[in-house]
């Protein structure tokens, strides 16, 4: 019997096709190979699965619901569209599903410590909680842009105990955020554990974040299912890093009638800086420990990138989402910052659900392919988060409507 696309994927190097890998420094090696080790052991130990199944159930308030949007599918005249509710995972964003996991593994290293980098901040919340659960210290590296743009997010992390360090460097983004946290993990590797906040970096984290989100998937595949007697016709998520589109796929990658569509952010346009569109503009390159297809400037550098969405603004994208895309399993959409915006006022006035700048361009997107694939058809959105953290920024930025759409 062949083994399923996620028991043949990576191979044992962590490469899907010629994307991941693990590009280290000699002072990471070791800790690398820890780290892949115990997780090699773990993934089937029945005790570690049954820790994660009772915090899931327990105090995540997993599975999270699929919710039919009614009225914005009426709005948009088109396809049925339905949401996947991670906003309505603990701490309000996907991003629990493999801290917690994260943690147990660090824990189970012996580590008294974990460390990350976080753009939106909701990466950097979900580590926090997980270390205030399990009682580890837990430190988070932000670029200073996005500490500002994402302050409600900032004061959440510190009050869970969470010490915030700011990236003060380049464009004080993710990547500077990414930079800045693996410099302070490499003298503290023997005590601390980086915990990667979505499939990206050197193997075995993009393996291991896609196997801790893949839970959002099979829920889904078995809740749509019971509600529509039939699979989607297409799965729709952003995608940054793409930890959350890795999510979902997961659930559906091997039933090939099932399209899967990532939305990369198109921000203010298409020329350098102004977008963070790795999969549509980029080429195969070397970054953060893990190659894949990056943004890169004239001089073969990491591109400067833009999008409203804190946590999608990154040059690179996930080594899975870059395979599954060259083979044409994966399609690639676009959203741009005033998409995004339209359809994070769109969903919250007609559906009563505040989206994540992030997931709102999944539903930008969803909204425009509704249209095209008429009323027949199904849309699952994954709708990664909720936007508490940035309803500050919108209305100072992006005005409130005076109407209802």
């Amino acid at each position: 019997m062949s083994k399923s696309y996620l028991e043949s994927h990576p191979d044992e190097n962590g490469f899907f096709g010629k994307f991941g890998g693990a590009f280290l420094p000699p002072p990471l090696e070791g800790p690398f190979a820890e780290i892949t080790k115990e997780y090699k052991r773990l993934k089937n130990d029945p005790e570690f699965i049954a820790e994660l199944k009772y915090v899931r159930k327990h105090y995540q308030g997993r599975p999270t619901p699929i919710s039919y949007a009614k009225n914005l599918t009426e709005h948009c005249g088109g396809a049925k569209i339905f949401l996947k509710r991670e906003d309505l995972n603990h701490s309000g964003a996907h991003k629990l599903n493999h801290c917690m996991a994260e943690v147990i593994l660090a824990k189970k290293l012996g580590k008294t410590k974990v460390i990350a980098e976080t753009g939106a901040g909701q990466h950097g919340v979900a580590l926090a909680t997980a270390a205030a659960y399990f009682g580890l210290e837990c430190e988070i590296h932000m670029g200073q842009v996005d500490i500002e743009k994402e302050h409600p997010n900032v004061v959440r992390m510190k009050i869970l105990g969470a010490k915030v360090v700011p990236a003060t460097h380049g464009l004080q983004t993710l990547k500077e955020a990414v930079d800045s946290a693996f410099d302070a993990y490499v003298p503290q590797a023997d005590t601390a554990l980086f915990c990667i906040g979505s499939v990206v970096g050197p193997h075995p984290f993009p393996l291991m974040v896609r196997d801790f989100q893949s839970v959002v998937g099979h829920e889904a595949k078995e809740q749509f299912l019971e509600m529509e007697d039939a699979l989607p016709d297409y799965v729709v998520a952003c995608v940054g890093g793409g930890s959350n589109a890795m999510g979902i796929f997961s659930g559906f990658i091997d039933d090939k009638e099932v399209n899967l569509t990532g939305v990369e952010p198109m921000g203010r346009g298409n020329k350098l800086g102004e977008h963070a569109a790795s999969l549509t503009y980029g080429e195969e390159g070397i970054m953060h420990g893990f190659n894949s297809i990056m943004l890169k400037d004239k001089d073969g550098e990491p591109a400067p990138v833009y999008s409203i969405g804190s946590g999608i603004d990154y040059p690179s994208v996930g080594p899975e989402q870059a395979y599954l895309s060259s083979i044409g399993r994966t399609t690639v959409g676009l959203c741009n910052d005033e998409e995004a915006v339209d359809a994070f006022y769109k969903l919250s006035q007609l559906e009563g659900i505040i989206p994540a700048l992030e997931s709102a361009h999944a539903v930008a997107y969803a909204m425009k392919l509704a249209k095209e694939i008429g009323p027949e058809k199904t849309i699952l959105i994954n709708l990664s988060g909720r936007g508490d953290k940035d309803i500050d920024f919108i209305v100072e930025h992006h005005p409130v409507p005076n109407a209802k759409f």
